[in-house]
């Protein structure tokens, strides 16, 4: 079990916040295959203060969307209230705070990873959310700003003086992005320095990839992002390995086919057919990788624009 402040998790495993990733049905089909805690997408605060017709389509959710976490980006006080008032409107159980990002258009304004190198200032925002809070607050952080600048325990320290209920790291910093070696060293100091949860992150892209995270970082928790892409079995896998070493569930073409399917269907009913399909394009290639002969099918399904076409192309790569 994980504890996040108020909140009981029966699994470890969460469905980290992705951008233009995390809406409702990959939620849904995540949470078909073993996944508990789920995010929606990250949401910026001056967006949401704008009540924008974006922001409340990705805040939406229904009863058997739960537990699930909303992720705030922003740096300006005035900002984060008023999203936060915006937010407060709807159910979910975990609000948390992004320290990470390492988009260039996100740390230039300060927000995301560039707060990592003002960890007071950071402090002071996470103290007002802790404050106006309802539910569980906690930081998303990375190792450092770069590798001369590995600061995370420092930063970790002040973030739980503002009364967060955990801390999510990945174990890079903002110049690497997703690029590079993961540091579980700096992942393993935090755990060592905080008395609170703290969940990791970084190429959690198998089973034996978590259970290493887990041994080398004595982390309490992982968080599943690029992994799960194309692959929600990962959740079961990553699950059963645990258990006994074995990482064999996998799924034959049906399973597959079905799954994709599945998918798209979901995408239709939420977004409707012209766009719920082109959202589902990016979805299709993933769960084809590695698939033989699949790129022309690829590059036809990159302008399909009914649920038809796709699915013709989905039968054609996985026949029956």
């Amino acid at each position: 079990m994980l504890k996040i402040g108020s909140l009981k998790l029966k699994s470890n495993l969460i469905l980290a916040p992705m951008a233009g990733i995390t809406d409702l049905p990959f939620r849904m089909l995540n949470r078909s295959f073993g996944c508990e805690l789920a995010f929606v997408e990250m949401i910026n605060v001056r967006s949401a203060s704008h009540k924008s017709r974006k922001t409340k389509q990705m805040l939406f959710a229904h009863k058997r969307d739960r537990p699930l976490g909303v992720q705030l980006l922003g740096c300006e006080a005035e900002y984060i209230n008023a999203g936060l008032d915006v937010v407060e409107a709807y159910k979910f159980d975990l609000l948390d705070f992004n320290a990470a990002c390492p988009v260039k258009k996100v740390t230039r304004r300060g927000e995301g990873a560039g707060l990592l190198k003002d960890p007071k200032r950071l402090a002071g925002l996470l103290k007002l959310i802790v404050k106006k809070s309802r539910v569980p607050v906690t930081v998303k952080i990375r190792s450092g700003w770069d590798n001369l600048s590995l600061n995370a325990v420092e930063v970790a320290r002040r973030c739980c003086g503002a009364g967060v209920s955990a801390i999510f790291i990945h174990g890079r910093t903002k110049e690497q992005g997703y690029a590079g070696v993961v540091d579980y060293d700096t992942i393993a100091a935090v755990k060592k320095a905080v008395q609170i949860p703290v969940i990791a992150s970084g190429d959690i892209l198998s089973a034996q990839l978590a259970k290493m995270m887990l041994e080398r970082t004595a982390c309490d928790g992982i968080l599943l992002a690029r992994g799960a892409l194309g692959n929600p079995w990962l959740f079961k896998q990553i699950s059963q390995y645990l258990l006994d070493k074995k990482a064999d569930i996998l799924p034959d073409a049906a399973e597959l086919r079905g799954t994709i399917i599945k998918h798209l269907d979901m995408c239709v009913d939420f977004y409707g057919e012209g766009v719920g399909v082109m959202i589902f394009r990016k979805f299709f290639a993933w769960y084809t990788k590695g698939l033989r002969k699949i790129r022309p099918l690829r590059e036809r399904s990159s302008r399909a624009k009914t649920k038809k076409e796709m699915l013709e192309i989905i039968r054609e790569s996985l026949p029956e």
